[in-house]
Order: C-alpha cells, then structure tokens, then sequence
C-alpha cells in the first residue's frame, strides 16, 4: 500500500515543481505597463496611438538604437560580412529588435511632442526636415493615423515614461 501512494507522490511534487518554473518564467513577457516610481527613457516604434473615452494610449515595440561607433560595433558583431563589406552601419545608426512584445502606456494630456519631420500640408513636395519642431499631442495623434504622405509609425521615438504613464515623445530621423 505504501508503494502504491508513493508512486502518486513523486510525479505530483515534479508536476508542482515544474509549474513553479512556468509560472516564473512568465514575468517577463506581460504587455501591459506598470506603475513606478522611476523615470524611464525607452526608444520604441508606436504601432498604435488611440484615444478610448477620452484617455489616449499608445501601443509601443521598443527597440534598441545605435549611432556613430556604438553603431558600427554592433553592426559588426551582428552582420561581420556586411559590415566588413560596407565598412560600418548604414546611415551611421543601426536598429536591434529582438523581442517582439508590444507594451501600451497611458499618454499624458499634456505630453510633449518633438517632430523632425512630419506632414504639415498635405503634399509630398511640401515635405522637409524642421529640426526638434514642438507640435500638440492631438497634432500628432491627427499625423500619426494619417498614412498617405508619410507614415510616422515607420520612424523611431524616444519616449519618456514617468509614474508608468508617456510624457514626452521625440521622433527619431531616419534618412
């Protein structure tokens, strides 16, 4: 009899043993944000910017940006050929995204906006760099949802997160 239960025991304590293990390794991959404490800067690409009942979100896959030496060493880390080819990153950047977890933050209302560039007439000709131009949040979310001049979801933004909330976007030019 004794057998028998210890039989039942030990595949129980591996099965709860192995669910601890799941259950840890799960932490990492939640998509929503949390509240702290701390400011955060990530640079990110938007795939979404909304506003529901009022309170504007914007759905986020950050990335990791490279310019200039840092650019070209991971370049070469990455790519040996290409960069050996080519002698250093494209453009002197070079963009890693590896995680493929998108995260959605609340946008404060009087979140900062910074444009390199952006549409401001509704003509291809008419489009030109102004250089850390200042533009309303509700500007940019008009922009944003606007895809037939230029699509700013293709541009990188460096992101300032304070208490788990946007407070301040900056686009990143590409070339």
């Amino acid at each position: 009899m004794f057998k028998k239960k210890s039989a039942y025991v030990l595949p129980v304590v591996v099965l709860l043993f192995l669910s601890l293990i799941t259950s840890a390794s799960t932490i990492g991959t939640r998509v929503d944000a949390q509240d702290s404490d701390k400011t955060q800067h990530q640079t990110v690409y938007f795939h979404t910017i909304e506003s529901d009942h009022g309170k504007l979100s914007g759905t986020t896959d950050e990335i990791n940006w490279y310019q200039g030496a840092d650019a070209d060493r991971i370049f070469a880390e990455r790519d040996p050929e290409a960069a050996a080819e080519i002698g250093g990153a494209p453009d002197s950047y070079y963009i890693v995204n590896d995680v493929d977890t998108l995260t959605t933050y609340p946008i404060a209302d009087n979140a900062t906006v910074t444009m390199q560039i952006f549409d401001h007439t509704g003509n291809m000709d008419d489009l030109d760099i102004n250089w850390n131009e200042s533009i309303t949040l509700q500007q940019f979310m008009d922009q944003f949802n606007k895809t037939d001049v230029i699509d700013l979801s293709q541009f990188p933004y460096h992101i300032t997160i304070q208490d788990g909330v946007i407070t301040s976007i900056v686009q990143q030019y590409i070339p």
